[in-house]
């Protein structure tokens, strides 16, 4: 008796398609295997910049270090938030499609190339050398114009939008690369770059808001969000990693080993489980409109989940004796940018609800309180480890305060917002 199989499903393929946009209400819409490659680059990018910003912060040279990381974090931030929106919008995965990706991909860790020598030349003071920075950024966005007029022949109800998008990146690409030939001073430098950004930020609003849009897909494109937050926050894990190491090396295993691991795993699970409190998701699909400060916020959210892990390299150098600053500033290294993410994530969620709860008002200050009492008992003399313990819990007063009660709050704030 023969058995009756059913038909193999055909094997994928990569042909050459027609990139006229995806369906922004397609089910089971999920992040793919190249997105998750091209994110695999932008750890190197996060990595130089964190270790050089707390190689800076532990010499004590603040603005230079703020300033360069700044600088580093918007460029890296920006390309990854263009092409996620276009691939949410157009991704083929034909094979045109992949080999410009690829080259993007390239563009990222030429940027990350160039990093030490934009912030070493920013400590100096004299000029800004971004050449090879700068280079590794016009890669990624001429790799981008090529995508954007790809889909606007492709998809003719998209094309006053694709094309918006491609006249803002081409103006602004004419500025980037005159800024690898000319040698300026730093301010200067850091007028153009505004300028230049204001330039390519006048591309997605006019394309979203003007001319019609691209078919973004609204639960993807939170996933890729959170995706990169994860990968992000993988850089507390370094920090982590690197203050254990300073204390086993200088005085082998010991309860302040153990206490620092605790407080660093403790940290990063704090801040990661924080984010994910955010509807994102589910608000960007009723309210589209809500996803141009949304996105472009996120911005400050992965620098200041970037600049965490570089705190806790300051704390490492601080234990071992290399760092050339006080407790007071080594805790504040890994305290104001812990807030600033807290508050940060306060805010989207307040902006995506349109809701301001007195309760979560409560958390807020609770966590500002915890942070508070971390720099004061620096001040006072208490070790290192135990501030960074103590700095563990900023995170989880919010995250404890929503799920014992504010997650109540958060549901109807979420349904009065999608009845509306």
């Amino acid at each position: 008796m023969s058995e009756h199989h059913a038909p193999a499903a055909p094997l994928p393929t990569h042909h050459a398609s027609a990139m006229r946009g995806r369906d922004p209400h397609e089910h089971h819409r999920v992040a793919t295997p190249l997105e998750l490659l091209f994110d695999l680059t932008f750890v190197i990018a996060f990595g130089v910049a964190g270790s050089q910003l707390a190689h800076l912060l532990a010499e004590g040279h603040y603005a230079a270090g703020l300033m360069g990381f700044g600088f580093a974090m918007f460029a890296v931030c920006w390309a990854w938030v263009n092409f996620s929106w276009f691939a949410s919008a157009f991704d083929t995965d034909d094979w045109i499609y992949r080999l410009t990706t690829m080259v993007q991909m390239v563009g990222v860790l030429i940027l990350s190339l160039g990093l030490p020598q934009m912030f070493e030349s920013i400590d100096k003071g004299a000029h800004v050398d971004n050449g090879i920075m700068v280079l590794g950024y016009v890669v990624m966005r001429v790799a981008m114009i090529f995508q954007w007029l790809r889909a606007a022949r492709h998809a003719p109800h998209c094309r006053p939008a694709c094309l918006s998008y491609v006249t803002a990146i081409s103006i602004a690409q004419i500025g980037w690369i005159a800024l690898i030939f000319i040698d300026m001073p730093l301010l200067p430098t850091f007028v153009c770059v505004v300028f230049l950004t204001l330039i390519e930020l006048l591309g997605p609003v006019v394309a979203e808001r003007k001319n019609g849009g691209t078919p973004w897909h609204a639960h993807h494109i939170a996933e890729r969000y959170g995706l990169l937050a994860i990968i992000t926050l993988g850089e507390g894990v370094v920090g982590t990693v690197a203050s254990i190491s300073a204390i086993v090396g200088e005085q082998g295993w010991s309860l302040d080993a153990v206490l620092i691991c605790v407080a660093g795993t403790g940290l990063t699970f704090g801040m990661w489980w924080l984010y994910f409190l955010l509807p994102s998701g589910q608000v960007l699909h009723h309210f589209r409109n809500r996803a141009f400060l949304w996105g472009y916020g996120h911005m400050l959210i992965f620098a200041s989940i970037a600049a965490t892990g570089a705190g806790l390299h300051v704390a490492a150098y601080y234990i071992e004796h290399k760092a050339h600053i006080g407790a007071v500033p080594a805790v504040l290294t890994v305290a104001v940018p812990v807030f600033a993410y807290v508050t940060l994530i306060f805010a989207h969620y307040v902006y995506l609800l349109r809701k301001l709860e007195t309760f979560y008002l409560g958390l807020m200050i609770g966590m500002t309180a915890v942070v508070i009492l971390a720099v004061i008992c620096a001040a006072a003399g208490v070790s290192m480890t135990f501030c960074l313990v103590i700095l563990m819990f900023a995170p989880l007063v919010p995250v404890v305060g929503y799920e014992v009660k504010g997650h109540r709050y958060g549901s109807a704030a979420l349904q009065r917002a999608l009845e509306a």
